[in-house]
């Protein structure tokens, strides 16, 4: 099989996704996205950027099943992607997480459980705590880790059994999208908001990210998403001014209405799409936009973008502690530059002192287990 090569622009991407995540949460704690006017309402939907993690999770993580199913190759060992798994994800998640706990959050041993497991978004009550209110994503991808190996061998079982493989795996995956629209069905209309916390949920975007990655290895290189980038990165703007209308749901915590849900469900997913498909589908590193996104200086951002992510709430809710500004209020600029200062300082360091060691440590277990045998091929058919 053709080794995957890692795209530099994706790193870019979830760069950008990392930032957008950030800058919300400042605008939030500051009260500016609650203001009046288009600004305040585009500051608000940077939540955006966690549909576009996700997506990229399943980009990246089903990639080397598709090619498997779609090139004859061995299946990838499920032991090992969940070894390096938790500790791509663990570690520095813990070190953050305890921080924060011991800090502002008083928890008896059962909630430490609880939060050290990533369990918080199923026990009610404690899907909260201060300084870590971006935590609930992460037992959402942490569930799509666990279910990503069964999901990949029953789409493998499925897809084997016809000659249209990447045909069949596409169909399988479409099956993900129904589930999502079910629960946004089921958390309105039984009154159950916390479903929203839990993967089936969020499962449209990580299917598109599945579907993206059975397209880059079946067509390689598609010229026609390559031609049409610049105007399908324009459509993303322009959907994305669109769900910054109230067309897409309340800006605060109000529940949103069922027909807000969904159409907020329709335009991340399709900003997502047209966000990562121009960098997936058409790989280019000469291209403008490859170019842009992934420079040196992005594309590391990316790569250290995880411990931003767990570091900036951290960061903004100790600065609000020193200052003392009540709730909602505070100076955007001053607490924008200080918090992205300190948690960049300290992403750069968890990064090299924690999630390197850690995915050093992985790789050298995969390169520790002898190869596997070649998958045995089907004999051809009688004339």
């Amino acid at each position: 099989m053709r080794p995957l090569r890692r795209d530099a622009a994706l790193d870019g991407i979830r760069a950008l996704a990392a930032l957008g995540v950030w800058l919300l949460h400042v605008a939030s704690n500051t009260g500016v996205m609650y203001g009046e006017g288009m600004y305040a309402w585009l500051l608000s939907r940077l939540g955006m950027a966690v549909p576009v993690f996700f997506l990229l999770s399943g980009l990246l993580l089903y990639r080397p099943w598709a090619k498997a199913a779609i090139e004859g190759g061995p299946l990838p060992g499920a032991g090992l992607y969940l070894w390096r798994r938790a500790l791509r994800v663990l570690p520095v998640y813990w070190l953050v997480a305890s921080l924060a706990l011991w800090a502002w959050t008083p928890l008896d041993w059962t909630g430490w459980v609880v939060w050290l497991l990533l369990l918080q978004n199923y026990v009610p009550g404690l899907h909260s705590a201060e300084g870590l209110y971006q935590m609930w994503t992460l037992p959402i991808e942490m569930a799509f880790y666990l279910l990503l190996p069964v999901l990949a061998w029953a789409l493998h079982r499925w897809s084997v059994r016809g000659p249209d493989v990447p045909v069949r795996l596409l169909g399988g995956i479409a099956v993900l999208p129904v589930v999502s629209v079910a629960s946004v069905l089921a958390a309105r209309v039984l009154e159950i908001p916390d479903l929203a916390l839990w993967l089936p949920y969020h499962l449209v975007f990580f299917a598109c990210g599945m579907a993206m990655a059975v397209l880059s290895v079946w067509l390689g290189g598609s010229r026609l998403v390559g031609s049409l980038a610049p105007q399908l990165l324009v459509l993303a703007l322009l959907l994305y001014a669109v769900l910054s209308t109230p067309l897409a749901g309340p800006r605060t915590l109000t529940l949103p209405t069922l027909g807000e849900s969904l159409f907020r469900m329709a335009l991340e997913t399709a900003v997502s799409v047209l966000v990562v498909a121009p960098f997936a589908l058409a790989p280019d590193p000469g291209s403008l936009r490859h170019r842009v996104l992934g420079n040196p200086v992005f594309a590391y951002l990316g790569r250290i973008s995880y411990s931003f992510f767990l570091w900036h709430a951290p960061v903004i809710t100790l600065h609000r502690k020193i200052t003392g500004d009540p709730p909602f209020t505070g100076d955007f600029t001053s607490l924008a530059v200080v918090s992205f200062v300190v948690s960049l300082l300290l992403s750069v360091a968890s990064y090299h002192l924690i999630e390197h060691v850690a995915l050093t440590l992985g790789r050298r277990r995969s390169a520790a287990r002898p190869p596997e045998a070649p998958a045995p091929q089907p004999a051809a058919p009688a004339a």
